[in-house]
Parts: C-alpha cells; structure tokens; sequence
C-alpha cells in the first residue's frame, strides 16, 4: 500500500473546504497560537470539541453539560465564578485554589499573572467559535499546563458574517443580551463585534451581579497572507457568598455566612496576529498581545485578632472585619512560529516571550456584624494596609514538533518544549522595610506519542507528556508557616518553592463512522511539588507549600450515535485523585494526616452525562440532559475523622426545546434541575462562629461547609438572524 503523506492528507482538507467533491478531513490547531495544526485521527490522544453553547449559557456551564472529565464548584454561588475542574484539575478565579490548567484566548494565555486564576466573566462568549479541551501535560500548550489545556477561538467576518440578536430571560431575575454582526469583501477585508450586557438578581440572598464585554475584530485574507487584529473590553460587578455551614444550609440553603463580598474586574486586551505562507509547503505567523487588568474587592469577614488575656468571655466573641483588595496587571507578549510539510513529516518550531507586572495591596478596617451577619465599618476604624507587593514575571521558551506518518497505518508525534522563567516580588509593610526577592526557573519538557489506524474509522493511541508550573507572585509571597498570611493579604518575605513538574501517560482508541462515534482514553497523571494553599488555626491565614505528590488517574468514555431524527450523546469519566506521599495539610480547624492513597478532596470519583435530541419537526427540536456526579471528600476531613461530613453525589435532569421559525427567527427555553433537587458540589471544614445563625461568645466550633447548588431555574430566549 502506497504511504499515505501528511502533507496530502492536509491538501484533501483544503480541497473538501473548496467544494471539490474529495472525502472531509478534519484538521484541528494542537498549538494555541495556530502555529501547528493536524489531522485530527493522527493525534495521540483525545481532543475534545465543545458543542455550542445554548441561549442564556454561560462558557462554564456549557463544558460541563458536553465535555467529559468537566465538572463544576459552585463555591461563591455565582455563575461566572465557577471553579472549573477537569480530570481534578482545576481553573479557578479563585485566589489560593491549586491551578492546572491552561486557558487560552486566541493564542493568547488569559491566566491571570497573579495567581494564575481563570476571570471567565471576562471571556467574550458571543464571540467564541471553536473549543478544543486537550488532554495531559502537553508541553506545547506552555506553563499551568498540568491537566490540560482549553484553547477558545473567536469568529471572523469571513466565515461567520451577518447579523444575530439574542435575548433571554431566566427566573432569579437573570438578562442576558448577546449582539454580533460580521461582515467580509470579495477582496478579502473582513470584520466581526460581538457584544453581551448580563444582569442577575442572583438565587441566593444579597447575590446580584452584572457585566458587559465587547469584542471587535478586523482584518484581511488574501492568498498568501492573512492578517487580524482584535480588541476586547469587559467589566463586572459580581458577588460570591462562598460556602454556608450545615445548620445555616439545613435552614435556608438561599442565605449567606458572611457578607458582604463583591468584586469588580476590568479588562483592556489587544492582539494582532500574521500568517504568511512562504511556498513549497511552508508557512510562517507572528501574534502578539498586551492585556491590563484590574480587580477591586471588598470582603466582611471574621477578625483574626484573638481576645486578649484576662478579658471577660463575652468580650471574646468574633469581632468583625472590612477587608478590601485592589489588584492591578499589566502583561504583554508575542510568539514566533515556523510551519513546514514536507513528504511524510509536518514540522513546526516556535519562540513564545511573555511579561507580566503586578501590583496588590490590601487594607483592613475594623467592623461589627449586623442583624444579618452583614459587616458594617465602624465610624472610629481606621482603614489600615495590611500588606502590598508590586512583582514582575518573566517567561520564554522554544518548542519544535513533529508528526510523521512513518508507515501507512503509524503516525509518530514527539514534541519538546525548553523554558525560562524568572518571578520576581517587593514586599511592602507599615511597619518593616520593603523586601526584594527573585527566583528563577528552567525546564526542558518532552512529548512522545504513537496513534495506529487498526481498522477504518478506528485508531488507537498512546502518549507520554511533560509539563510544568512555576510559582506566582502570590504563591511566593505567601509561603512561610512561620508567617501565615490571609488570602489574598498578608504577603510575607518567603522560602524558596518548587515548580511544579507534571508527567501524563495516556492512551486509548477513538472511532467515527459517518455521525457515530465515540474515544475512550485511559490516563494517569503523576504531579512532583504541588503547591497547595495549607490554611492553619480557626483564623483564615495559612502559606503555600510544596507537597511532594500527588496523582490522577482514570478513564474518559464518551460516543454519540444518531438514530433517525434523535440524536444521543453519552459522557462517562472515573477519576482516582489522591495525594502520593505521606504530609500533613493545615486545612481549616486542624491539621489533617494523609497517606498515599487518600483521596484530594472537592471531586466526584464518577460522573455521567446523557443527553438526547428529538427533531420532532424540521423546525422543533425536544431534549433532556441528565448529569449525575457521586459523592466526594470534604475539604479538612480528607481522613474521615468525621464519618458523616462527606458531600453526597446527586443527579440532576434538565429539559430544553428550541423551534426555528424561519431563517431569521428561532427560540429557546430551558428547565436547568428540572427537579428542583438540593445537592452540594463541595464542602470544607471551618470554625463556625455562628450557631444556629446568631453569633455566640466562646470558642468557635469546627463544622462541615458546603457550597449549595442552583435549585430550579427557567431560562427562555429569542434570537434574530439578519
């Protein structure tokens, strides 16, 4: 059998594209700033594609209904601050949450400087295209990349024009408004805007939240050369009342602990990409970005300060305190890449460069609670700067890839990734001079994998990766048990931290024939010096530290198969995330000893996702999706001192409908836990200063938190098409 070229296999793509009646090929970006892309069915592993998202759904809540090993947190109760995880790894906007994974905008990385956190309020929905989750420590996707990496492509003006209008409305008092319009020329100019206004009452007690992006794209596709340039604006309002402890929840799963605690994130980002192809099979593209990022805070919490001896027991009760937070990034970046096909062999080298500055301060004010656990500033309280830092971080590094088809049936991917980074920090108090440090980092990160077409429509695949994370300012000023600090304040003058090195091994087989098909992978991730945030005593201080390892491992299944007019759609995934070595984590109220083998807390060990499609009519489509999740450990009882303090699992059904009208006209409306089921997707164990509601003199008692999910919710919306 003649072997079968890459490089032709890519040109039958471009030639089905053009309508020149050849078998489709599909070619998918395995790079995040399209400096390599490749068959899809040659890939060592499973790519995952995100299908569209439904009227009024937010980018999070989408993956998770269709991509498996997704799973959201709903820890702050809002629905643009979800912590995200996927095969247990996680990206959070969440301060202090154990990042791994890498999102990317456009090839640019929206990892915030800062902690590596995911704003997902700042990403613009209305404006996404494609999704592609990849799997593993893929050294090409860059620093975070632990677990995987989400890679997200905006439309343009040539391949998405006109003009769409959509409104939905949902009960707890949710708006949403989504705008675009995209527009070419026969001369290859094109454009694309995308706008979103959102509004939300918010289903939990004092939770309102609001936000608006605009997108706006322009450029020009000529033969040889194409060219964009992108600008994206945003800002928010959002509040997210964080966990609840169990009587509070067993009473009124609406209400809140402790309030209040909002934020506001802005963003002003531009990106310019080029790609130019240079003859005989070779391509070259340039992309370069900056972003400037702002986030204000205000939190009513707990004091830390503790009664001073001798004082009378009902003089010892939880005084209250105002914290705010101002938080400002500015990064910029540009990568470099070489595309070459040439016999059997698709090459690619690349340069990335990126630099970011950072600067935080956070200030104290002393409070007391009101009737409704609302912190209230004292009129005589001093607003006082607990801590600042002002850091800078600095990463480059050069990659080169190669896929060969080396026998008809055999593709080969190796890949290799060497990086630099240098993270540097001053430390700023009232009451001690400032304090520089700066550390640096190198790593050389390999992939190799092997996929094998065992029959038509059918291959197997296998693959080793590497990836690895460096610390963040954060992470660096904040990492002595000798000087606790409070998330995000009390930056201290640290120890040095380990990067983080991840090492992935999968494999499995992937299948389609005609509009079935369905990919197993089996995995298992092994993490060397996780930095993990230990909290220490009933106040919320605590450091990050290196722990020695952790693991992950499990399988992913998922098929789609269509019968006649219904479609169905199946997601299965079994996680096993336990830590790898004997420690101690300071989580909460106590110290908690964990062995090899027990259990990271906060993930479900099995989740399944069913869906079905009925076209009823040409125009009218009815569908159901059941998403059920077991039950996980709690945060702070990882040893299960406490039998009884574990999260449940739960299983949750949603109805949908939409009807087409015409070309131009068409609605929606969805039932989101159509049952109205109460359900937890996480717990921690903390001190509870409030019994029964009321806050009591004494010593606080340890208790289980939960983060309560969303009960029934109605969503119905009407899109215009012109």
């Amino acid at each position: 059998m003649k072997r079968r070229a890459l490089g032709g296999l890519l040109a039958l793509a471009a030639a089905a594209a053009h309508g020149e009646g050849v078998p489709s090929v599909e070619v998918v970006g395995i790079a995040p700033a399209g400096v390599l892309s490749a068959e899809r069915r040659l890939l060592p592993y499973a790519v995952q594609l995100g299908a569209a998202m439904q009227q009024g759904e937010t980018l999070a809540e989408s993956m998770s209904r269709t991509l498996a090993g997704i799973n959201l947190n709903e820890i702050s109760g809002s629905p643009y601050q979800h912590d995200v995880t996927y095969r247990g790894f996680r990206a959070s906007p969440l301060l202090g949450t154990a990042q791994g994974l890498s999102v990317y905008l456009d090839g640019v990385r929206v990892n915030e400087p800062f902690g590596d956190v995911v704003n997902w309020d700042m990403l613009p929905e209305a404006a996404i295209g494609q999704v592609l989750l990849a799997p593993g420590s893929n050294p090409l996707y860059g620093l975070n990349t632990l677990g995987g990496a989400l890679v997200l492509t905006t439309r343009n003006g040539m391949d998405d024009a006109g003009s769409n209008a959509s409104i939905s409305a949902a009960t707890h008092g949710r708006r949403r408004m989504d705008l675009s319009h995209g527009a070419s020329s026969l001369d290859g100019w094109h454009s694309y805007v995308a706008a979103t206004l959102f509004r939300d009452r918010g289903w939990r007690a004092d939770s309102p939240g609001r936000l608006a992006r605009l997108f706006a794209k322009a450029g020009r596709r000529l033969q040889q050369t194409q060219w964009d340039l992108s600008l994206l604006a945003g800002g928010s309002r959002l509040v997210g009342n964080g966990l609840l402890p169990d009587d509070l929840y067993a009473d009124d799963w609406r209400s809140v602990y402790t309030s209040p605690d909002r934020s506001r994130n802005q963003l002003r980002q531009i990106q310019a990409g080029l790609r130019q192809e240079l003859g005989s099979g070779t391509s070259a593209s340039l992309s370069a970005y900056a972003r400037s990022s702002r986030r204000d805070s205000v939190n009513g919490d707990v004091a830390d300060s503790e009664a001073e001896e001798g004082e009378h027991e009902s003089e010892a009760a939880a005084p209250a305190s105002l914290n705010t937070a101002a938080t400002r990034q500015r990064s910029q970046g540009a990568s470099a890449g070489l595309q070459r096909m040439t016999g059997e062999h698709r090459l690619a080298l690349g340069a990335t460069f990126d630099r970011s500055s950072v600067s935080f301060a956070q200030y104290s004010q002393p409070g007391a609670f009101g009737e409704r656990r609302q912190v209230l500033a004292l009129d005589d309280g001093a607003r006082e700067l607990e801590a600042a830092v002002d850091g800078t971080a600095r990463s480059a590094a050069v990659f080169a890839s190669d896929t060969w088809a080396f026998a008809p049936r055999w593709a080969l991917t190796a890949s290799a990734r060497l990086g630099w980074s240098r993270v540097a920090n001053t430390l700023r108090h009232e009451e001690r001079a400032a304090q520089h440090e700066a550390f640096t980092y190198r790593k050389l990160n390999p992939a190799i994998g092997f996929a094998y077409e065992a029959a038509a429509g059918a291959t197997l695949f296998l693959n080793a990766a590497q990836s690895n994370r460096v610390p963040t300012v954060i992470e660096l000023g904040c990492a002595d048990p000798e000087q606790p600090c409070r998330l995000p304040v009390g930056l201290q003058s640290d120890p040095y931290l380990k990067q983080v090195v991840a090492r992935t091994v999968e494999g499995g087989m992937r299948w389609k024939s005609g509009e079935q098909q369905a990919t197993l992978a089996l995995y298992r991730t092994r993490n060397r010096d996780d930095i993990l945030f230990r909290t220490a005593g009933l106040a919320q201080h605590g450091y990050f530290a290196n722990f020695p390892r952790t693991r992950h491992q499990g399988a992913d299944l998922t098929a789609s198969l269509r019968a006649d007019a219904v479609q169905f759609t199946l997601a299965y995934s079994f996680l096993d995330a336990v830590y790898g070595a004997s420690g101690s984590l300071f989580t909460g109220t106590r110290d908690v000893p964990v062995q090899a083998g027990t259990r990271i807390a906060g993930l479900p060990r099995h989740t399944f996702k069913f869906g079905v499609d009925w076209q009823a009519t040409p125009g009218l489509t009815l569908g159901a999706t059941l998403h059920a999740a077991s039950g996980m450990a709690v945060m702070g009882n990882e040893d299960g001192e406490q039998p009884g303090w574990r999260v449940a699992g739960h299983a949750l059904l949603s109805l949908h409908a939409s009807y087409r009208a015409n070309d131009r006209w068409s609605w929606h409306v969805r039932l989101n836990n159509a049952a109205n089921r109460r359900y937890e997707t996480f717990g921690a164990v903390a001190a509870n200063f409030f019994p029964g509601g009321v806050q009591q003199d004494g010593q606080p008692q340890p208790a289980r938190f939960v983060a309560p999910g969303a009960p029934l919710s109605a969503t119905a919306g009407l899109t215009y098409s012109f």
